[in-house]
């Protein structure tokens, strides 16, 4: 029995050791296992790096159309050559390789790369004139003094991105070194890619994409490119687009409230397209990058893109055409018909619509055609003549005798005169110790006659009784002295007042009060201008903010956003704007009822039609020519202002731009009088 039980206690035994072991083991195991694959599991993962960066889709820029939707600058899908961060070689040589074979690439092509380094391409290296902006910008990216030279710049670029490879030429130094500082200035990141070319052909791009293997991180994009579809119409006033250049700009558009402009992105420069930037520009996409140890794992859209705003214009591109051929012509017969008029190569023709003063057609000349522009501006910008400059908004000129009506508003609506009143012009006028002289003797004669004859001395007389303090009140609210507010911006100009010649160095005289009144002395006006006086007498004294802009539309130009509504931003006449402007309306007509040749006869239109003609002097040998009015006269449709620089017979004109309008507008007034003048004089 004794035996029995000691053999079960040593059983027993024997197996809790057992047991024990076991469960020793089975720990250690699992000890181990824990420490190789779990821990060693956990350690893998503290070691891997993940980032997320966002980078900006571009939306499709709005387009600007004329009045029936005809493209005037719009978009095409092209290819853009980028270069982008996440796949770009870490190593400086490597990615120096990269840039020289892209590079070798383009010039095989024809193709140019974005570089806006302020250095010559060639040794010795100097600064381009004229960028000294950009030269500080320069130095202070590169950390370097103020004192620093051209050649300290590229070798600054070629030490710190290891540009030093003795198989690259001095030429090829120079081009790496403006790609890095180009991809420094736009700062180059995971979320800004670099364009090193835009608009490359798809040859090009076939040839690209099978070197893609060599050239990591190099890229194709397809994007909507800015296109000039009619470059003749309104130039000056539609503007281009381009690069921001420069940190300067940078920041003037953050500051301006476009917190989502990076450098790399296609802005307006001139024009409308600058002016309406944020409307055209649309809002921006993004996208996510995950990189995860230095990979691209996933790229993913957490925003589409919304294209910008398609702009209707007011301007009709068929009667821009033949406004701007009119002008032309008109110089050309000046310059072979009278000897006094060869250098007549300049001028302007603005009409508008007198219901709102939205301009249907505004040409100038010398003019251009935008594309040409675009390719080639210094071409453009070193013609004779300084076609950049829009006349019709921007050249100054004295008004001359177009100048009177604004002096008649004044005499007629302060009660100074009445239609009745009148001044004896017997060729000489006296003030103080000056004569002035009239081109006519027009005896007793009153407001209305002197508007139709043009007599200045009605004028120098009504001056003295009104005073320069309330002449210059009319002129103001006529709208001269200050810009009108067209969208892509005007000239104001400035008005005869001691002020104004002071400005200029210039003596004011008594006597100029009697020259200002009759558009002479230093008043300064711009054709619009002239345009919108002539739609304020149409609309008896209401003046309206004149636009170029009809309406806003989606990207698509499929649905109308808004419209733009008539802005009256000055009654002139306070008192009697029936009775003033009837006077002044019967004066503008008799001027248009004068002889002139059966080609420019204004009586064989059918209707009434109101001018004031001008023959200012510029200097006291050059005259310019203008003229304003509106037709027809009783029930307006247009006003215009035609001039040309050192020429005559702007009047002749008039005739051809209401017969323009008449062929783009038939249903018109104006177009069913041409029509019925035409069949009458068929029949």
């Amino acid at each position: 029995m004794k035996e029995l039980l000691r053999q079960i206690s040593d059983f027993l035994r024997n197996s809790f050791l057992i047991l024990l072991v076991l469960i020793s083991a089975v720990f250690g195991i699992y000890r181990l296992v824990n420490l190789q694959i779990i821990e060693a599991s956990e350690a893998g993962k503290q070691k891997e790096i993940k980032a997320v960066y966002t980078q900006v889709i571009p939306a499709t820029r709005g387009e600007i159309v004329d009045c029936n939707g005809a493209p005037i600058v719009s978009n095409k899908i092209g290819y853009n050559l980028i270069i982008e961060k996440a796949y770009f070689p870490t190593d400086n040589r490597e990615g120096n390789a990269v840039i020289y074979r892209i590079v070798s690439l383009l010039k095989e092509t024809g193709y140019g790369w974005n570089d806006t380094i302020p250095v010559s391409r060639t040794q010795p290296y100097s600064f381009e004139r004229n960028r000294d902006n950009d030269v500080k910008e320069l130095k202070q990216n590169l950390n370097l003094n103020s004192y620093a030279t051209a050649e300290n710049c590229i070798d600054k670029l070629i030490s710190d991105y290891e540009i030093d490879d003795p198989e690259y030429t001095d030429e090829e130094r120079r081009i790496i070194a403006g790609i890095r500082y180009e991809m420094l200035l736009r700062h180059f990141s995971m979320s800004n890619v670099f364009y090193l070319s835009n608009d490359i052909d798809l040859r090009t791009v076939t040839r690209i994409k099978e070197l893609r293997l060599t050239m990591n991180g190099v890229n194709i994009v397809e994007e909507a490119i800015r296109t000039v579809e009619n470059g003749d119409v309104i130039p000056h006033e539609i503007g281009y687009v381009g690069p921001i250049y420069s940190q300067e700009e940078y920041h003037q558009l953050l500051t301006n409230g476009h917190e989502d402009y990076a450098l790399s992105d296609t802005v307006g420069k001139s024009g409308l397209e600058l002016a309406c930037e944020p409307v055209l520009r649309g809002i921006n996409g993004k996208k996510e990058i995950t990189v995860i140890n230095g990979d691209v794992a996933s790229v993913a859209v957490t925003e589409e893109a919304v294209g910008g705003q398609t702009i209707q214009l007011t301007v009709n591109s068929g009667l821009q055409a033949d406004l701007q051929t009119l002008l032309e012509e008109h110089c050309e017969w000046l310059r072979e018909t009278q000897k006094e008029c060869k250098n007549a190569n300049c001028g302007a023709i603005v009409l508008l619509d007198t219901k709102d003063n939205a301009v249907l057609s505004m040409a100038t000349l010398p003019t251009y055609n935008l594309a040409e522009l675009l390719e080639d501006y210094n071409a453009v910008a070193e013609q004779e003549n300084s076609p950049l400059v829009n006349r019709a908004t921007d050249g100054l000129y004295r008004p001359g005798s177009t100048f009177k009506p604004i002096t008649a508003t004044a005499g007629l609506d302060s009660g100074v005169i009445s239609g009745s009143t009148k001044f004896d012009c017997e060729t000489n006028y006296r003030y103080i110790d000056m004569i002035f002289h009239c081109t006519g003797k027009h005896h007793e004669i009153n407001v209305t006659r002197a508007l139709t004859v043009s007599c200045n001395i009605f004028f120098y007389e009504l001056s003295t009784r009104l005073g320069l303090d309330r002449l210059l009140d009319y002129e103001r609210m006529y709208g001269l002295g200050a810009p009108l507010g067209l969208e892509s911006g005007d000239s104001g100009g400035y008005l005869a007042c001691p002020e104004t010649f002071e400005q200029l160095n210039e003596t004011w005289y008594v006597g100029e009060l009697l020259q200002a009144a009759i558009g002479q002395s230093e008043v300064q006006v711009t054709p619009l201008q002239m345009a919108v006086v002539a739609s304020t007498i149409a609309n008896k004294g209401n003046r309206y903010r004149p636009h170029l802009i009809d309406s806003y539309w989606d990207n698509a130009h499929t649905q109308m956003l808004s419209e733009k509504e008539p802005e009256l931003v000055q009654t002139v006449a306070q008192n009697n704007a029936e009775s003033v402007y009837g006077y002044i309306r019967e004066g503008m007509i008799g001027a248009a009822q004068t002889a002139m040749p059966a080609s420019y006869d204004l009586n064989s239109l059918g209707i009434d039609v109101a001018i004031k003609t001008g023959t200012p002097q510029r200097t006291k040998t050059r005259t310019d020519s203008f003229v304003i009015g509106f037709a027809p006269a009783e029930n307006p449709e247009v006003a215009f202002c035609a001039m040309v620089e050192d020429g005559k017979y702007a009047k002749y004109m008039v005739k051809g731009i209401l017969e323009a309008y008449a062929k783009q507008y038939p249903d018109s007034q104006i177009g069913r009088a041409v029509r019925r003048q035409a069949r009458s004089a068929a029949s």
